[in-house]
């Protein structure tokens, strides 16, 4: 078998080296033997019927550095990981398309494109109804109203979103509200995503990570700072890695079941409190912060187990 792995992700040099769940992938596949390719959406064409791939070789042992484009068939490749990040838009779905094709002829691609076409971040959560808070999905702004009504306090989000941006928490809803869920909707164009209030937000939003249809062990609890109800640490919350609750397992492991059989291999499922709100399929993060608080290694773990 090839010794070559492919990262689709963002631009490099976008990376944060420090922080980026695909950079620690890249490391310790690099550890484990492997040759680390990387390239953009853009990259990927197909030619000559097949899928191919302009990417870039990864010298993790010289500070990445990396070389000039070289094409690729995919099916060269180990294995291919799309790692980039939302949206999930036109471009990247039809990138998803092309991954498909390529997993036809023959590449190992993860997560499974068709999965990630099918399944939308926010709206995943929802096929495990038992288990999140009341949720509407909706872009009639009278809804949203009536919705915060019957809860007082709620979020209100896009279904495209991630890290935090464009979430908004409503008391009330007046003029200024309305604005917001009008611009948000696009004039009532476009669906989003409301749902209660959970206070237990304050302990933590808990990204519990599912490696291979199991569930690690230690979660990292994204924690709001400064009287903030965000969580997410590209919002300014804290993480803190913490065991997993008897309930999170229960609950990521009926999850995680769901998982394997869709070809996700990779996920990050996020909690609050016990009830699970997002489950994350495009690039989750916060490997690398579980890894530097505890010495456990979920990215190890993921690759020795591909």
């Amino acid at each position: 078998m090839s010794k070559k792995l492919l990262f689709i992700t963002d631009a490099f040099d976008s990376l944060n080296h420090k922080k980026d769940t695909s950079i620690f992938m890249m490391e310790e596949a690099s550890a484990q033997g492997f040759e680390i390719y990387q390239c953009e959406m853009e990259s990927i064409n197909i030619l000559q019927k097949d899928v191919y791939a302009d990417c870039k070789f990864v010298d993790i042992e010289k500070s990445f550095s990396v070389t000039s484009p070289s094409t690729f068939k995919l099916s060269d490749f180990s294995y291919v990981f799309m790692r980039k990040d939302p949206p999930v838009d036109t471009n990247y779905n039809n990138c998803l398309h092309l991954l498909s094709l390529a997993e036809n002829n023959g590449a190992r691609v993860y997560n499974n494109p068709k999965a990630i076409k099918e399944f939308n971040e926010k709206v995943f959560a929802l096929y495990f109804s038992d288990y999140i808070p009341d949720t509407i999905i909706t872009s009639d702004i009278e809804k949203v109203i009536d919705f915060q009504k019957k809860h007082k306090n709620i979020i209100v989000k896009p279904l495209d979103g991630m890290g935090g941006a464009s979430i908004y928490k409503f008391d009330e809803i007046k003029e200024d509200q309305i604005e917001i869920v009008k611009k948000m909707t696009i004039n009532s164009s476009q669906k989003i995503i409301a749902q209660e209030f959970l206070e237990d937000i304050y302990d933590g939003d808990f990204r519990i990570l599912v490696i291979h249809g199991n569930p690690f062990e230690i979660a990292l609890a994204r924690i709001p700072q400064g009287g903030n109800f965000k969580g997410n640490l590209a919002a300014g919350g804290k993480g803190v890695a913490m065991q997993i609750t008897n309930k999170q397992m229960v609950v990521a492991s009926i999850v995680a079941k769901k998982l394997k059989d869709e070809g996700i291999n990779f996920a990050g499922i996020d909690m609050i409190g016990d009830k699970l709100t997002e489950i994350n399929i495009t690039s989750p993060t916060c490997a690398r912060e579980i890894f530097n608080q505890t010495g456990k290694n979920p990215i190890k773990e993921y690759i020795q187990g591909l």
